[in-house]
C-alpha cells in the first residue's frame, strides 16, 4: 500500500523509524518531510500535503508525527476526505481502523515509546474498517464535513 508520512521537527526521529518498519512490511513509502530534528518547521503544512495526497489518492494511508500529535491531528483533519486518528497505543489504532475507517494515523512522540511503533504500525495497518454500524457513523461524519458544520446537530 501507498503511505504518505510527514513529521515536524520533534517527530523527525519517529517518522524515521516508522519508515523503516514500513519498508519492512513492504509498503510504498512517500516521505513528505521534515528532512532533519535540527531546523523548527510548520507542522500544519505537512499535516496538509500528507493529508492531501490520501484524501486524493484511493487505497493510501498517511502517517504523521508531531510532538503531542494534536497539532498534526487537528491540520490534517481541516482536509476534506481525511479521517486523522491521534493513537497512543495499538488498541487506539485498531480502534481507529475498525469503527472510525481512519485513513491518516497521528502519532505524539511525547506520548509514544519508540518501541511500540513496530505494534502500532503494524496493527494499523492490518486492521480493517468493520463497517456495519460504524458505516453509518462514519457518512454522519463525511456529511458534517460536506456541509462544513453549518448546521445544528439532529438527535
Amino acid at each position: 500500500m501507498k503511505v504518505y508520512i510527514g513529521a515536524d521537527h520533534k517527530g523527525y526521529s519517529f517518522k524515521e523509524k516508522i519508515i523503516k518498519i514500513l519498508n519492512t512490511q513492504g509498503h510504498d513509502v512517500e516521505d513528505a518531510g521534515t528532512h532533519d530534528d535540527v531546523n523548527s518547521c510548520d507542522y500544519p503544512k505537512i499535516a496538509e500535503k500528507v493529508g492531501t495526497q490520501v484524501a486524493k489518492s484511493k487505497n493510501t494511508r498517511g502517517i504523521l508525527v508531531c510532538m503531542s500529535g494534536i497539532g498534526q491531528a487537528i491540520a490534517a483533519n481541516k482536509v476534506k476526505g481525511v479521517l486523522a486518528a491521534l493513537c497512543c497505543n495499538a488498541e487506539a489504532a485498531e480502534l481507529s481502523r475498525q469503527h472510525n475507517n481512519a485513513n491518516v494515523l497521528v502519532i505524539g512522540a511525547k506520548f509514544v515509546k519508540q518501541k511500540e511503533l513496530p505494534k502500532i504500525v503494524r496493527v494499523w495497518m492490518e486492521t480493517p474498517f468493520e463497517g456495519g454500524r460504524h458505516l453509518r457513523r462514519v457518512k454522519q461524519i463525511k456529511e458534517i464535513e460536506r456541509r462544513g458544520g453549518s448546521r445544528a446537530a439532529r438527535t
